[in-house]
């Protein structure tokens, strides 16, 4: 699952096909919707098979508030440089009040955009396309998400999972610098806020660098990451 308001954490990848069920015990468990019930049925079938052929599970996933806390910690970096960037060029303008408004307006209608875009680039690399893209909320954080049902190659997975980013926070905020307008730079500024949750889960992602084996990358279908599977050696 790829969330809006989520962020990064490096933790050493559980091994053992019980691994991620000593995880999920550890955390607080969600009350989850019908559709979120059947798609975790859909993940423990899939998860069950691979198993059966000598794969095992490497729970990537994060917890909302973690990933809140660290998205700052991700995000600020990227901020400060763009930031640096505009007042140098531009120095530090104002933004008016009625102004103001509309960039928090902007930045809500966004996040819907922000999750139509993770979905449109999974969709490019599924082989049912949309039919394996679905969105939800979590409602105990207030958290949209939305997370792919097929297995993809870890440079796919990157990919859907930082052009929100991309599209929708550093180009906009690039194109503010140019064009000096200080509304356009705060809604990307934003934009790349809320994204601290992927940047999160990608850096993750690539931290977890020591697999060998064959290995095999499923989103998550109802919490923040995703679940790496690994086989080292072929099944007899």
């Amino acid at each position: 699952v790829r969330q809006i308001w989520v962020c990064p954490k490096k933790i050493l990848a559980l091994r053992g096909s019980g691994s991620m069920e000593r995880r999920k015990k550890q955390k607080k468990e969600r009350k989850l919707t019908a559709a979120e019930q059947k798609r975790k049925e859909m993940f423990l079938e899939k998860k069950a098979a691979l198993e059966a052929e000598g794969f095992e599970a490497h729970d990537l996933t994060i917890s909302a508030v973690y990933a809140n806390v660290m998205a700052v910690v991700l995000a600020l970096p990227i901020l400060l440089v763009l930031w640096a960037v505009f007042v140098w060029k531009n120095g530090h303008g104002s933004i008016s009040s009625p102004m103001l408004l509309v960039v928090l307006v902007l930045f809500f209608l966004l996040i819907v955009v922000h999750e139509a875009i993770h979905g449109l680039f999974w969709s490019f690399f599924a082989k049912n396309k949309w039919k394996s893209i679905s969105f939800g909320i979590m409602w105990n954080s207030l958290t949209p998400y939305c997370t792919c049902q097929e297995e993809l190659t870890k440079g796919q997975y990157a990919i859907g999972g930082v052009m929100p980013c991309v599209l929708l926070g550093i180009v906009p905020a690039i194109a503010a610098i140019f064009l000096g307008s200080l509304p356009l730079f705060w809604v990307g500024a934003l934009m790349i806020l809320a994204a601290g949750g992927d940047l999160t889960i990608l850096w993750k992602l690539f931290s977890s660098s020591d697999f060998k084996g064959e290995v095999r990358y499923l989103d998550h279908p109802y919490e923040a990451g995703l679940v790496i599977f690994e086989r080292t050696f072929s099944k007899v």
